[in-house]
């Protein structure tokens, strides 16, 4: 394992301070770009809702699912137009954006709109998407794969820091255990900071099960509150949740988005939960 590094745990992404012993960061908002309507929607909402708690938000939507279990599913809009949507949601709502990359080849164009860059669980060891993206300049998000125990992350910080990116996030989505079956290990939570980076839980994603409904994934999203309760209790310095109006009929992972009209009970009672952590 790598070397620990001593450094405070805190990032500033676009005036957005995140990390040690502040207030929980929220990442939020549908899976996949349905809509440059609806993703305006989502996002003057989950604002409206984190600006009432005072919690730090970073909004998120993919603009391609690369990883899909069938041929046939909905994959977004791809890069040109989804990046499009993205920069109006950035540009009127005055909001930070995140969305993932798959290949080296999106990295320039994505770096011109996102804050945040994306590296998805399944491309977390990808060497050259992940300096291609630590390049630029922008924060980058890893999600740690299902395969990957969550000290082996110290590897994939220092190939950012040796690129000189230093604005990291890492985010946990669970470790799989045997077919179609995600755990979720709250001690990896602090494992992952002791790599000097905030580290946030992925409270949607953790609760799917791969690839369970043969060309689609399933997933328990009633299970999303109390995965997310666990992950702040054990110290995570923000939360990842897709959220959708409807997501009975979201396009995308519709078995594990959480409804948008039940976020605001949710994360008040998480931004209540970090400040008790925050006394210990």
């Amino acid at each position: 394992m790598s070397k620990t590094v001593k450094t405070t745990r805190r990032v500033k992404i676009s005036g957005l301070d995140i990390g040690e012993g502040l207030p929980l960061a929220v990442v939020a908002g549908p899976c996949v770009i349905e809509s440059e309507s609806m993703c305006m929607k989502i996002a003057r909402e989950i604002q409206a809702i984190t600006g009432r708690l005072g919690m730090p938000f970073i909004f998120k939507a993919s603009f391609d699912k690369a990883n899909r279990s069938s041929h046939g599913s909905f994959r977004g809009p791809g890069l040109a137009e989804g990046l499009a949507v993205l920069a109006r949601v950035k540009k009127e709502l005055g909001i930070p954006v995140l969305s993932d990359v798959h290949e080296t080849a999106q990295v320039a164009a994505a770096a011109k709109v996102l804050d945040v860059i994306q590296i998805p669980a399944f491309l977390c060891r990808q060497t050259d998407l992940i300096e291609a993206a630590g390049r630029t300049g922008k924060a980058v998000n890893v999600k740690k794969g299902q395969f990957l125990a969550p000290w082996d992350l110290a590897n994939v910080v220092e190939k950012l820091r040796h690129v000189g990116c230093r604005k990291v996030l890492l985010t946990d989505r669970g470790t799989s255990f045997g077919y179609n079956r995600l755990v979720s290990d709250m001690t990896a939570i602090p494992v992952m900071q002791r790599s000097g980076c905030p580290v946030l839980f992925d409270a949607t994603h953790s609760v799917q099960t791969p690839g369970g409904e043969k060309t689609r994934s399933g997933g328990d999203r009633e299970m999303v509150p109390t995965l997310a309760r666990a992950a702040v209790a054990a110290g995570a310095d923000g939360v990842f949740i897709e959220v959708h109006p409807a997501p009975q009929k979201a396009r995308s992972d519709a078995s594990t988005q959480f409804p948008l009209a039940q976020l605001e009970r949710l994360l008040s009672g998480l931004r209540d939960l970090r400040s008790v952590v925050l006394k210990f």
